[in-house]
């Protein structure tokens, strides 16, 4: 049976398909010298090995991305199960962004999140223009993780668990 398709023109419509992909979410941070500044990103994929990349989508209207895309170093926090509020604060108003947030930075600048699953350090390699967005490619430079650490999964505009299944013998 054909799917009952809805024309790409209906924003509602892809909104709610662009919905049905569960997705990790991060924060990209940078600590300067005047504070911090940081931002949740539910757009975050592994790009390559070899260079080691990472790709995060930030829209043309942001008003933190021009604060971080100069750094010479950002950190990537992939948030854990645990952290949704902090993700939910990190998206909000910027005055109030890192209120109760845990975090450190290392020497070069690169801000972490407390208690994340993983913690890549990196920087801007590459912006590429996409719709109304950027696609920006990030080099990870150093990194740790937790594979314990249940991460942060965000779909149908909620955040949800990840299960485990074991595979059928």
């Amino acid at each position: 049976m054909t799917p009952d398709l809805t024309p790409v023109s209906d924003e509602a419509a892809l909104k709610r398909a662009y919905s049905c992909f569960p997705t990790g979410v991060v924060a990209v941070c940078r600590r300067t010298g005047e504070g911090d500044v940081g931002m949740s990103a539910s757009s975050f994929a592994t790009v390559s090995l070899e260079p080691a990349l990472v790709s995060v989508c930030v829209r043309d209207e942001s008003s933190t991305w021009p604060l971080l895309r100069s750094a010479d170093r950002l950190g990537v926090s992939v948030f854990a199960a645990h952290q949704g509020d902090e993700c939910r604060r990190l998206a909000g108003p910027t005055k109030s962004r890192f209120e109760d947030v845990h975090r450190s930075a290392t020497p070069s600048g690169a801000l972490f999140l407390a208690g994340a699953a993983a913690h890549l350090e990196c920087s801007v390699l590459q912006e590429v223009p996409a719709g109304d967005h950027r696609v920006v490619l990030l080099r990870i430079h150093a990194l740790s993780s937790d594979p314990n650490v249940e991460p942060l999964v965000f779909h149908a505009s909620t955040f949800r668990a990840l299960e485990a299944r074991r595979a059928r013998s």
